[in-house]
């Protein structure tokens, strides 16, 4: 088996401060993390012009035009793609536009699966088995920037003419050479060297909040800052759902209620019909005309 060489990746460097990481006390090592901590957010804000293409392409064109946005990775990198992804349907009642991948299948969520990440093959065949065209976005996700099983899957969305978008945790990384659209982060060397589910994992999941609530913004499931296409899949997000029309139309409880239920249980419908005085299949076509936006809709 070849050398992997990583001697060159920030993500694997020790980190200076912690070089006694087993020596501090409880106190010391939880004020170090959270003054390390502190980095990421300013280091995902440095990379904020580079994932405004990502929007422009992935919400304006791919999403509106009935294409998907994919994540792909493999280990912590694979795993928050697919929290995303999943968090996408109860929050902005996505049914098929948001999609997790993770290399070894759904199993290695809870148990890594040996050799998975390495297999470039496969990040090709996962994108293979989802059917993926020339309309949907692959996001890989790629803490190191090295994994195969995403440079695979780039290669393969680039050769079909679906666009391919990567996020690493080290500038001038392998899989950014993969993709349309690079989105890199430095952070600095993690708090326990190559621990990339430290500070790495905390860039990447604020990235992917970036991209996924972007987009859906972009895709006409906000207004205002409400989520009017929440998906009500408990108690809770049904008393939210009320609380969202109240809030967006300033009508009372008992209105709110009357006209979730009316509306078909949709937060979006009931703000129509509120805000214009229409009736439900009156506020669904002036939804279906403007692409679902609320704000073009009751004009």
């Amino acid at each position: 088996m070849s050398e992997v060489k990583l001697n060159h990746l920030t993500t694997e460097r020790r980190n200076e401060k912690t070089m006694n990481l087993d020596t501090l006390s409880t106190h010391e090592l939880l004020e170090i993390m959270n003054e390390e901590d502190h980095k990421v957010p300013e280091a995902v804000r440095e990379a904020i012009p580079e994932i405004v293409p990502f929007i422009v392409v992935g919400a304006a064109t791919k999403l509106r035009s009935g294409g998907r946005l994919i994540y792909m990775g493999a280990g912590t990198s694979g795993r928050l793609g697919v929290i995303d992804s999943a968090e996408c349907m109860p929050t902005f009642g996505t049914t098929y536009e948001v999609v997790g991948l993770l290399a070894g299948g759904p199993d290695a969520f809870l148990t890594a699966v040996e050799g998975a990440e390495d297999d470039a093959e496969l990040g090709k065949q996962d994108l293979v088995d989802q059917k993926l065209t020339e309309k949907d976005v692959v996001c890989g996700i790629a803490a190191s920037g090295r994994t195969p099983y995403v440079i695979g899957g780039l290669d393969y969305a680039r050769s079909i003419g679906a666009t391919a978008v990567s996020v690493a945790c080290n500038k001038n990384s392998e899989v950014g050479k993969h993709a349309d659209v690079a989105i890199e982060v430095d952070a600095g060397p993690e708090v326990l060297t190559g621990s990339t589910r430290l500070k790495s994992g905390t860039c990447q999941k604020l990235i992917l909040n970036m991209l996924s609530t972007a987009s859906m913004v972009g895709y006409g499931k906000v207004y205002g800052n409400l989520m009017v296409d929440v998906k009500a899949t408990n108690l809770k997000l049904v008393e939210r759902s009320k609380r969202i029309i109240m809030m967006a139309t300033d009508c009372d409880y008992e209105t709110a209620a009357k006209m979730y239920e009316v509306s078909g249980n949709y937060p979006k419908v009931a703000i129509v019909m509120i805000l214009t005085g229409c009736t439900k299949e009156e506020a669904e076509e002036r939804l279906n005309n403007n692409e679902g936006f609320v704000r073009q809709a009751i004009k």
